[in-house]
């Protein structure tokens, strides 16, 4: 076979990055939807395999891309949405639909996540227009996977030193990814002193909520309404479009969260 042919042979049954992206989708979405919904509790030890499948997945389906430019941070944020519903799955009623919208708000978002690592993928190699959507799209899927986690760790019951311990781990690697959604550094040195004084605030903090009298969820949506107003913050910070209004923004959905929190205490001794 001549090159030529070999060449429009290979063009003719390569398969589109998007499509790649949607059938590594559909894969994990099935995968989510059967280790939940038929394996039960044994579920939870799909969890891990799920999300080292989800960047496998990944890796595969842009690794021309990611070879030229390479960096773990590619592989942060989808490793741990994956792990978040996965988990979180456990929290939710065991009826049919309910799984159902969980798996395809899932898939929905893991597919927009795919994209959006693609775009983070392309920009740091050169400048292009659709980065600014794909970090909006990075931070609310980071807030969701936050949340989500946060939920299940305080769901555990676990002693304060090993709740604190556990939002330390995953906090940490979130607030590194989502620094580098805009400075796009293949060190982490970069943000590294940005991510430990915000990781330190976290840590701090889920010591104090630890000893809260409020459920689990409510918790998780203090402490992501944390997260978004002190990483949200930084975004900007680092975007240089720190000005009043935009504070103002961030002061009032931090008073509004800090409200809804304090309304859903419960005082009683």
């Amino acid at each position: 076979m001549s090159n030529r042919r070999k060449f429009f042979f290979l063009r003719k049954f390569s398969i589109s990055k998007r499509k790649k992206f949607v059938a590594a989708v559909i894969l994990l979405s099935f995968g989510l939807f059967i280790s939940q919904h038929f394996l039960g509790r044994s579920g939870i030890f799909v969890a891990l395999f799920l999300s080292i499948l989800t960047i496998s997945l990944l890796f595969v389906s842009n690794h021309k891309d990611i070879k030229e430019n390479f960096s773990v941070f590619f592989f942060v944020l989808p490793f741990f949405y994956s792990l978040a519903f996965a988990l979180f799955y456990f929290l939710v009623p065991a009826r049919f639909l309910t799984r159902m919208l969980m798996t395809s708000l899932y898939a929905v978002g893991l597919y927009s996540l795919f994209l959006s690592m693609n775009i983070f993928t392309v920009a740091s190699m050169r400048t292009i227009g659709l980065l600014s959507s794909a970090r909006t799209v990075s931070f609310i899927m980071t807030l969701i996977t936050y949340f989500f986690l946060s939920n299940v760790v305080f769901s555990l019951s676990l002693p304060a030193i090993s709740t604190a311990l556990l939002v330390f781990i995953y906090s940490f690697f979130l607030i590194a990814q989502s620094l580098w959604t805009y400075t796009l550094e293949k060190s982490f040195s970069a943000q590294s002193l940005w991510t430990y004084t915000l990781e330190k605030s976290f840590f701090e903090a889920t010591l104090i909520l630890w000893f809260w009298p409020s459920s689990p969820t409510f918790i998780a949506l203090f402490l992501t309404g944390v997260f978004y107003t002190m990483v949200g913050l930084s975004h900007v910070w680092f975007d240089k479009r720190l000005f009043r209004n935009v504070l103002w923004e961030y002061g009032w959905v931090a008073v509004i969260v800090s409200s809804i929190f304090f309304l859903f205490t419960s005082w009683r001794g």
